[in-house]
């Protein structure tokens, strides 16, 4: 499991004390002031060189090919918190923003397995993990401080792979930590 959600930012990170995280966000139905924001994607990347608490971020954004520039200004502010919202207490710890590229982004799901692709920017997948072999429900972590949402289905990550914005990242180890769950940011 991420150090970071149960020692609330002030765990060392296990990778070699540094984090590389993408978080992928599908609106299902949405808006922010009157541009709407249905169907399309996101991927909040970023690495964090210490303790996540500590700040100084690196930060950037993959939006959806078919967002319009509207939708992409929009989602921007959302993401980085300056629109407020979940994000807004975040903002603080990014030290730089690495800007915003467009690709087209596939998200799938299938039972409890995971899939997002982003052009060849970031390929990700993933498995909800349960202790029961037979069951189609994954454990949850509750009551956590993710801005995504309090409570968190566990996963394990497949293979992370990204090469965006800067950021390079492969892993194909099966051991990273990963987690999904459905968000609703009204306040965004």
């Amino acid at each position: 499991m991420c150090p970071c959600i149960t020692g609330q930012l002030a765990a060392r990170p296990t990778n070699n004390g540094s984090c590389t995280f993408a978080i992928t966000m599908q609106i299902e139905r949405g808006s922010f002031d009157d541009v709407t924001l249905d169907g399309l994607c996101f991927i909040v990347l970023g690495y964090a060189p210490a303790e996540m608490g500590k700040g100084n971020w690196s930060v950037g954004l993959v939006i959806d090919e078919g967002a319009t520039a509207e939708q992409r200004e929009a989602i921007t502010a959302i993401a980085s918190g300056a629109a407020g919202g979940p994000m807004a207490p975040l903002s603080g710890m990014i030290g730089t923003f690495l800007g915003v590229e467009s690709a087209a982004i596939r998200f799938d799901r299938c039972g409890m397995k995971l899939t997002v692709t982003a052009g060849d920017l970031v390929e990700m997948g993933g498995e909800g993990q349960g202790f029961d072999p037979n069951s189609a429900a994954p454990m949850f972590l509750e009551n956590t401080c993710e801005p995504v949402s309090t409570r968190l289905a566990l996963a394990q990550a497949s293979e992370s792979h990204v090469h965006a914005l800067g950021l390079n990242w492969d892993a194909e180890s099966g051991k990273n930590y990963g987690h999904f769950a459905p968000f609703n940011w009204r306040s965004a």
